[in-house]
């Protein structure tokens, strides 16, 4: 994946990251619910009556939003640098990754250091490390 920094637009980004947090914020103080990404998908996996509506908007949402967005502006191009193999294995491995976590890095990054957790603070610190070892043998050691 490569990064465009010269297209960084930091208002945008802030309203990005402002937006997300109010989601995030209404949808705890008004539905006593936790923005995991993980554990709305894994609700609707494993659904019970009357909590089915709110995790499909939830999901609808996630997926509509990029393609709403798409009709009045640009996409950024996307470029991955890596085969279907790598990047099976990289989905396999977030989704035992998050199993094993307890949530995944929305639940726990955005609203578990938000509720002032620790657990959290011990996932999110744990993502990251994984995530910059990872990115260091991958690109340093391995030339991938």
């Amino acid at each position: 994946m490569t990064i465009a920094w010269n297209a960084f637009t930091p208002w945008p980004a802030l309203l990005g990251g402002a937006m997300i947090g109010l989601a995030a914020a209404l949808l705890i103080l008004l539905n006593g619910r936790i923005a995991g990404i993980s554990g709305i998908l894994g609700g609707l996996l494993r659904p019970l009556r009357g909590d089915i509506g709110w995790r499909a908007a939830f999901i609808a949402g996630l997926v509509g939003a990029p393609v709403v967005y798409g009709l009045f502006a640009a996409l950024p191009p996307v470029s991955i640098a890596a085969g279907d193999g790598a990047l099976l294995l990289a989905g396999l491995l977030v989704g035992v990754g998050t199993r094993y976590g307890a949530g995944c890095t929305s639940g726990h990054g955005v609203c578990g250091l938000s509720r002032l957790s620790w657990r959290s603070l011990a996932a999110t610190a744990t993502f990251m490390a994984a995530g910059f070892a990872t990115v260091f043998v991958g690109r340093h050691l391995l030339s991938l």
